[in-house]
């Protein structure tokens, strides 16, 4: 499993020889200036809500692409409305896709779409795939909830927002690594803007205090599982 940071809360996540992309926004991130989404290659989509910044590029992409979009039965009806391919999920449900089993968890967030429409309950994800286990959060307050992906699944990693005013903090990140039971950390949805800008070295060495490891990738950057 490969796992390429694409700016703010993007990623592309490769199991075998599927190509899945996680809350694309990239050409209206300033910072992922060197990612070009018509190179991006995608046969799912999963969207953890429908803020514009998780959602900027969905169509353009899923119609080079025909990519397949997965979230919540709102995000997916709105797009199915559209003429596009989409799976609908809802919280606690599993499905079994080509890529692995995927699971759609809570988060504590809003979601709308840029028109103020709405865009369903938030969301995030919990992938097995290729013998490796990911939680990606999604934007989301630290909950309780947190505490019963372990009793399901041994993650291998958790991506965790770390920005703080929208979403999680660092120190709350710290205390979401001991209720998954993870202490392989991926931080995103950080620096994209002034409200969201953190101490690089400072979480780092907040996690490592703890026995962690918080890893901070450059856009474009890659880790493998």
């Amino acid at each position: 499993m490969k796992i390429t940071f694409l700016g703010h809360a993007s990623l592309q996540i490769t199991i075998g020889d599927i190509n899945i992309l996680v809350d694309p926004f990239i050409s209206g991130n300033p910072k992922a200036s060197s990612i070009n989404i018509d190179e991006l290659q995608a046969d799912y989509i999963l969207l953890t809500h429908a803020h514009q910044d998780h959602i900027l590029d969905v169509e353009a992409i899923v119609k080079r692409t025909e990519a397949v979009i997965v979230s919540n039965y709102e995000i997916v009806t709105h797009y199915q409305n559209k003429g596009l391919e989409g799976h609908p999920m809802n919280h606690g449900g599993t499905w079994d896709f080509e890529f692995g089993k995927l699971k759609y968890v809570n988060a504590i967030h809003t979601s709308s779409f840029p028109d103020g429409s709405y865009g369903g309950q938030p969301g995030g994800f919990v992938i097995e795939g290729e013998h490796k286990n990911i939680y990606i959060a999604g934007d989301t307050a630290l909950t309780c909830d947190m505490k019963l992906i372990p009793l399901q699944t041994k993650l291998d990693l958790a991506i965790l927002p770390i920005g703080d005013n929208f979403t999680m903090g660092i120190d709350d990140a710290l205390i979401a690594a001991d209720f998954v039971e993870c202490d392989k950390i991926l931080g995103y949805h950080f620096d994209t803007f002034g409200y969201i800008e953190i101490d690089h070295e400072s979480a780092k060495r907040t996690f490592f205090e703890s026995d962690k490891d918080l890893m901070l990738l450059e856009i474009g950057e890659s880790i493998e599982l």
